[in-house]
């Protein structure tokens, strides 16, 4: 039985909906890494918001996600996770902002499966934004977070 869902929103743009749609349960955690001057403007309140400068590459990113991730999991201790794995961050992407490689974001992928995976916690996953004018940017950073969920979990 799940007791406690932890939110993990690492597209580019604020988990807004989330954020209001959870406000006050406390059966559900919202964490939101988002570009600090991207879309929504107006920002909802999650649990935890890191709001990101623009241009931020996949050291201070990673270093970030890391850092929050394991204090969220050691207060939170949820039973399920729900990770929404937006490739928007990339450093192709018009809308994005951000400057991650695709090699940070499939660290970022393997980081979230195996803090999961260590912990026992089941996740499921969401792809989404993507905007690089490429669509094989989008489609690559995309197939790698599937390619590191199979390589860590089977």
């Amino acid at each position: 039985m799940v007791q406690t869902v932890l939110i993990i929103d690492l597209d580019v743009h604020q988990g807004n909906g989330t954020a209001a749609i959870f406000k006050g349960n406390k059966s559900v955690f919202t964490f939101s890494m988002h570009g600090k001057d991207n879309y929504p403007f107006h920002k909802e309140e999650s649990d935890l918001d890191v709001p990101l400068e623009n241009g931020m590459k996949d050291e201070p990113y990673l270093t970030l996600l890391k850092n929050n991730l394991e204090k969220i999991l050691d207060q939170v201790r949820p039973d399920f996770i729900f990770y929404l794995c937006g490739v928007d961050v990339l450093g192709t992407d018009k809308l994005g902002k951000l400057n991650l490689t695709e090699e940070g974001c499939k660290q970022r992928d393997s980081l979230i499966f195996n803090m999961s995976k260590s912990l026992r916690i089941p996740v499921a996953c969401a792809m989404g934004g993507g905007y690089s004018p490429k669509i094989s940017d989008i489609v690559n950073a995309h197939c790698n977070t599937i390619r590191s969920a199979q390589r860590i979990f089977f």
